[in-house]
């Protein structure tokens, strides 16, 4: 890349007069640097190491010491901006195809095989660039902003939630689905039906886009999590106890997880722990927390079957052995 064209797309300051001008690569780990590249100094500790290595050029953010005037120095008022900056323009040379999804179903196509020119997009912008800088021409990429910063691309579309071939469910638990689809069966996936209104949308973009793909086993992903444990809080295998904690990171999903519960699982008694107020449910069968401490004295106090606990992960059930002995559920 030109020096003019970085200064012009990151609104960037040459401090000195370089005697190189162009940039075979744009790098942010030291370690990757080569003769000719350009470096974007997260870090000015790194900055000598990068020069040593072969830099060319090199982008901060933060007061530097300029030690090498034969290379471009470029002072920008913020590095994760000034990537960010680089990183758009270079998916427009790219012509990207951009697709923006909640973050069920950018889960769910992570756990799918596809062709290369068909990327799950996610991380902060040092990740995104990683993934992205060296994309194919005229590749989808899938994003969803909750995991992704949306500047990052230029134009989005979102997904048609009308499927092309809908999905036949042959079984179900409430964390199991057995189904068909484009006459292929899929056995026992640990998928719960709760997600496959999500999948369709998703296989439909796959169909739509006549984009190759192809279906493995399912491994549970962050939510609508369930977690088979034991009256200690032990975490037993999955479906080897009737005692289950489903919990769920995204608070913008309580009211249709707790809807899917009093619709598939109305012979359980199922409590709903949750950081606010919510409608749909029985006052009786709902818990408001605090914190994560709040939560533990609930499941000890409450007799369930299952227990959708909103707004945390399962690692609050990861405490130190030490202190088991203060989680014990007496039931």
């Amino acid at each position: 890349m030109r020096l003019e064209n970085i200064l012009a797309l990151t609104h960037g300051k040459l401090v000195n007069e370089p005697f190189v001008k162009n940039f075979e690569n744009i790098v942010l780990e030291v370690k990757k640097v080569k003769r000719g590249d350009f470096f974007i100094a997260f870090d000015e500790d790194t900055i000598e190491e990068a020069i040593f290595n072969g830099a060319y050029g090199i982008m901060f953010d933060k007061p530097t010491q300029i030690s090498d005037t034969e290379i471009a120095w470029v002072k920008v008022d913020d590095c994760e901006d000034a990537l960010k900056r680089l990183l758009r323009f270079r998916l427009i040379e790219k012509e990207v195809n951009v697709y923006e999804c909640n973050e069920i179903i950018l889960k769910l196509s992570q756990q799918i095989i596809t062709e290369p020119n068909f990327i799950s997009v996610s991380g902060d912008i040092e990740s995104v660039y990683k993934q992205l800088w060296h994309v194919e021409n005229n590749s989808t990429l899938l994003f969803c902003p909750d995991t992704c910063d949306k500047n990052i691309f230029t134009d989005t579309k979102k997904l048609s939630s009308t499927a092309i071939e809908p999905i036949s469910i042959m079984e179900q638990t409430l964390f199991e689905t057995s189904f068909i689809y484009d006459n292929v069966f899929y056995e026992r996936q640990l998928i719960s039906p709760f997600f496959i209104p999500y999948l369709e949308e998703l296989l439909h973009l796959y169909k739509t886009l006549k984009i190759n793909f192809r279906l493995r086993k399912f491994t549970p992903i962050e939510h609508f999590e369930a977690v088979f444990t034991n009256k200690n809080f032990e975490i037993k295998e999955f479906g080897t106890s009737d005692k289950v904690l489903i919990f769920e990171p995204n608070t913008s999903l309580i009211d249709l997880e707790i809807a899917y519960l009093q619709k598939s699982a109305n012979w359980a008694n199922v409590i709903y722990i949750v950081p606010h107020a919510v409608n749909g449910a029985n006052d009786a069968n709902i818990f408001i927390y605090e914190n994560s401490n709040q939560i533990i004295d609930i499941l000890k106090n409450n007799i369930f079957h299952f227990a959708l606990v909103v707004g945390v992960d399962k690692n609050i059930l990861s405490k130190p052995k030490a202190s088991q002995a203060q989680l014990t559920l007496e039931f």
